[in-house]
């Protein structure tokens, strides 16, 4: 029987970029494409060419909309590849939105960093697709039903389940014809999502795998079990506390699911009294786009009711152009801000991180996963400084996290849905998580009777021969895309915005002017003895 080979290209050891690339005697295709974020070492393999030829690429299988998953696309699109994206409807009426935004989002950026670069005499740098190419990538998505076949290769048939994470998303059962004997049987998880989650029933998918590639994002965490009452009962503690004295709450949102999980909270928490009926500014045109097609998709969606009010409620306040954003920073009063990016690398939030992040009257509130390296990674771990925009802003704002919105398992959920899939008969492969929440994941799923020999914990571009023999030859590239030993931890980009923050609260710590001149000098000597060695 022949062979098949399984590239990890991206969210091997990190929980970003997914990316895997599988070789059949016959087809040769990607489960999911994305963008990788984080710290700039990480972002840079954005720009690098794919560690494959994207016109070899025959087919793509996407697990969910998450630009994490899917960023990557309209590049794989407008560098060579012609064929179908398999993807449940859910996602592919997300991607008509995200995609584009993504790509306009990428042309801003370049566009603001050009600037910067001309007047340092750098070279110009160009965007990694732009609103056009993503555009260009849509017509290639093709909508497939949950738990129906579908060949999609001549010796590959795929089959969605919900996973339960956001709209749309699917764990991907995968079947490769294996030359008249048994077809070989693999599960990709994609993102997995927690029991008893707003929108989404619990996730689930069949039994008897040969190979099964799960994510592991929260390993190594355990949370408290969240109904709906103990998930608002939380909000309802921090906004209350935010909105005290004509509070300002800043909410960095994710546009999908999270947003629409917390206006839906939002609302009935103030409909009940619970909470001040302030204004609720929604600052984000992708997550005010998202939610329409959440309220398409009302009929299958649980918890959301027969006729949302989402945008229609008079306490919520839509802001979808710059004017009508930047009029957000005169109010006077309470009020709660809504606006992406959820990590606050992009987006509005960060115009409203400059506006509040320094006024002790504001408190941000994370809901969410922050990657290290990130702007709210930085500022969720107790930052006393940051630099937005090229401004150096001190931290007087309270810092709030509230993890009852997560859209992952935690590593209970997730050990227990592995152990659901048994007998897992090769491999198990542990993917999307920093390294101890894998070895941590790893713990838990040999706890309920999985062999530990079973469990591989892959790097980036490894590549693995997949036998029906459960055979596993594992080539380790000689040549990594990014040399850090692990991927995801603060680069040299981050160490130097650390220290620049440190110094500077150095010299404004001194006690006066002499003070202060001896601390210059004193960072001048070290560098002058560095330049010495």
């Amino acid at each position: 029987m022949a062979d098949i080979k399984l590239k990890f290209c991206g969210a091997a050891k990190q929980v970003t970029g997914s990316s895997y690339l599988l070789q059949t005697p016959h087809s040769t295709f990607l489960v999911d494409c994305g963008l990788f974020q984080g710290p700039k070492a990480v972002r840079a393999l954005n720009y690098e060419p794919f560690p494959f030829r994207s016109e070899d690429i025959d087919f793509v299988l996407l697990t969910h909309a998450h630009i994490d998953h899917s960023g990557l696309l309209p590049k794989l699109t407008s560098t060579g590849f012609k064929g179908h994206i398999f993807a449940t409807e859910g996602t592919k009426d997300l991607l008509t939105f995200m995609l584009p935004d993504s790509g306009y989002i990428q042309e801003m950026e370049v566009e603001h960093l050009n600037r910067r670069n001309q007047r340092r005499g750098k070279a110009e740098v160009s965007p990694i697709y732009t609103r056009k190419d993503a555009e260009e990538c849509l017509p290639h998505i093709m909508a497939v039903d949950y738990e129906d076949w579908a060949v999609v290769g001549p010796d590959v048939r795929a089959r969605f389940w919900n996973a339960g994470h956001i709209l749309g998303s699917a764990s991907i059962e995968i079947e490769i014809d294996q030359d008249g004997g048994q077809p070989l049987r693999l599960l990709f998880s994609g993102d997995i999502g927690p029991d008893n989650k707003l929108f989404h029933p619990d996730p689930g998918a069949p039994a008897n795998f040969d190979y099964v590639i799960s994510e592991s994002t929260y390993g190594d965490r355990e949370r408290p079990d969240t109904s709906v009452a103990s998930r608002r009962a939380g909000l309802r503690e921090e906004v209350a506390k935010a909105l005290a004295n004509e509070g300002i709450l800043l909410i960095p949102v994710f546009a999908v699911e999270r947003t629409q999980e917390l206006i839906t909270d939002i609302l009935a928490l103030q409909d009940a009294g619970e909470i001040p009926s302030v204004p609720v500014f929604l600052d984000s045109p992708l997550a005010i786009r998202v939610t329409k097609v959440f309220q398409k998709h009302a009929g299958d969606l649980k918890d959301f009711g027969a006729k949302p009010l989402l945008l229609n409620n008079p306490q919520i306040h839509p802001t979808e152009t710059t004017d009508e954003s930047k009029r957000i920073a005169k109010i006077s009063g309470g009020a709660i801000i809504m606006a992406a990016s959820g990590m606050c690398d992009a987006g509005r939030i960060r115009h409203h991180l400059k506006q509040w992040l320094w006024q002790k009257k504001a408190t941000v509130l994370f809901v969410g996963y922050q990657a290290t390296g990130s702007m709210g990674r930085f500022i969720s771990d107790g930052a006393k400084n940051v630099t937005i925009q090229g401004e150096d802003i001190k931290v007087k704002a309270k810092i709030r996290k509230l993890d009852a919105y997560s859209g992952h398992a935690d590593g209970a959920e997730l050990a227990g849905w592995i152990a659901e899939r048994k007998p897992i008969h090769k491999a198990l492969f542990l993917t999307h998580g920093e390294e101890d929440q894998m070895v941590a994941l790893k713990a838990k799923v040999e706890a309920l009777g999985i062999e530990g020999a079973k469990v591989v914990m892959p790097a980036l571009d490894d590549e693995i021969t997949l036998s029906s023999e459960g055979r596993l030859t594992i080539v380790s590239t000689k040549d990594p895309r990014i040399k850090p030993k692990k991927p995801a931890s603060p680069d040299w980009d981050n160490d130097l915005a650390e220290m620049v923050n440190a110094v500077r609260d150095g010299f404004h710590a001194a006690a006066d002017e002499k003070a202060r001149a001896g601390f210059v000098r004193h960072i001048r000597r070290a560098l002058e003895m560095d330049k010495a060695e």
